[in-house]
């Protein structure tokens, strides 16, 4: 088995995880994942490892290897540290963001600004500038380790779940809490990327919360 092949089963099923298509309670059997991904059983494998050492997978019981499901509880602590971490992120990246970096922040909030006008709001295209707009201050934060600890975070099927019950209003506001952030970056203040940041992951927490079946 090649790392490559590895790496790659392992981009695959976690894609389905995060992207809703294996939803949470599916089973991940190694036979169907095989071909799915166009893999042996081997990769497939360690992929399930990986993901199950992340908490993307579960054991059910029985032994079986399922999808995850996360509580209010989990979800919670998932914004908690999503929070702590993009905060810090923000503000690193207020001192070392260079005006073309922060010229493609800008081009993707305006992406996601025109998302939000469609007459029906593009809710494909606000979660994929969403998630750019996050990850270039990752990028711009320059900390590997920041990076990592952020990847092992389960987050992109909550942000769908919340994102697919947002009206405009609430879609205009996530895009206002990225301008003010770009506010903060733009005047190179750190600790005000880093309160705009973190009361941007707050109150999506909130949003989650009141979108759940659950409430």
């Amino acid at each position: 088995m090649t790392n490559s092949a590895a790496d790659r089963a392992y981009a695959e099923v976690r894609g389905l995880i995060l992207s809703g298509d294996a939803s949470p309670g599916t089973p991940l059997r190694e036979e169907a994942l095989a071909d799915i991904v166009g893999v042996s059983r081997t990769p497939i494998r360690e992929a399930l490892r990986r993901l199950e050492a992340e908490l993307y997978a579960v054991r059910t019981p029985s032994g079986r290897l399922v999808v995850a499901a996360w509580d209010v509880d989990d979800v919670a602590e998932m914004f908690a540290l999503r929070a702590m971490l993009e905060g810090h992120a923000a503000a690193r990246a207020a001192t070392r963001m260079t005006p073309a970096d922060l010229g493609e922040l800008k081009a993707c909030n305006t992406r996601i600004e025109r998302a939000i006008a469609a007459p029906e709001p593009d809710i494909a295209g606000f979660l994929a500038g969403n998630r750019q707009f996050h990850d270039l201050i990752i990028k711009a934060s320059a900390s590997a380790r920041l990076a990592t600890m952020l990847s092992g975070l389960v987050e992109q099927p909550i942000v769908r779940r919340t994102a697919t019950r947002y009206d405009r209003s609430d879609l205009e506001r996530s895009a206002h809490e990225h301008g003010q952030l770009m506010q903060a970056i733009s005047a190179r203040d750190g600790e005000w990327a880093r309160s705009v940041m973190t009361a941007h992951i707050r109150r999506a927490l909130h949003a989650f919360r009141a979108a759940s079946p659950s409430k």
